[in-house]
């Protein structure tokens, strides 16, 4: 019987090559939070690719609380960093902490996130996080780098086969303005 993972997700694009890797070895199930979106209407396109990609795949669906507010309070004092900085960290940790609760609460065996597909994310930073909140809620953490073995370019080529939305931007309004 297949581990369940509880797999964070930020889009539907970068979410395409984790989920066809994990599949062999997971029964995976998508979470999509991303309160840290903007604007709102961004967040429901990405979001409605991320549901094109999870019945493509066959896998689960499950979409977490917009609450924009809440995540400013969470980086409050940060909005000035550069993006890949400080506030970025924070905005890991925010996501992922509640995708380790989540995974605790539901049952899985394992928690993980698509965010180390991408060349613009410092995968150590984020499986460092990711280890962390493992270690919080006794619950493993899926240590990976889905940008090996050119994952970000069969991420890009997925989305095109799907014709995904793209978004030109990491999400949040922050890094919209630079």
């Amino acid at each position: 019987m297949k581990k369940k993972i509880l797999l964070h997700s930020c889009c539907g694009p970068c979410s395409t090559v984790c989920i066809e890797r994990l599949l062999d070895d997971y029964d995976v199930t998508v979470f999509y939070f991303n309160p840290n979106i903007f604007p709102r209407e961004e967040y429901e396109k990405r979001k409605e690719n991320e549901k094109i990609v999870c019945a493509h795949f066959g896998v689960s669906f499950v979409d977490g609380d917009y609450e924009e507010e809440s995540w400013l309070e969470y980086i409050k004092g940060l909005e000035g960093e550069r993006e890949g900085g400080a506030r970025c960290e924070r905005c890991f940790y925010y996501r992922l902490e509640e995708t380790a609760k989540r995974a605790k609460a539901g049952g899985y065996d394992i928690f993980g996130t698509t965010l180390t597909v991408s060349p613009h994310k410092s995968t150590p930073v984020i499986n460092r996080v990711g280890k962390e909140l493992a270690e919080k809620y006794k619950i493993p953490y899926l240590e990976e780098s889905f940008k090996k073995k050119d994952g970000y370019l069969r991420s890009i080529n997925l989305s095109k086969e799907l014709s995904l939305y793209r978004q030109n931007y990491c999400g949040c309004r922050f890094s919209l303005k630079q």
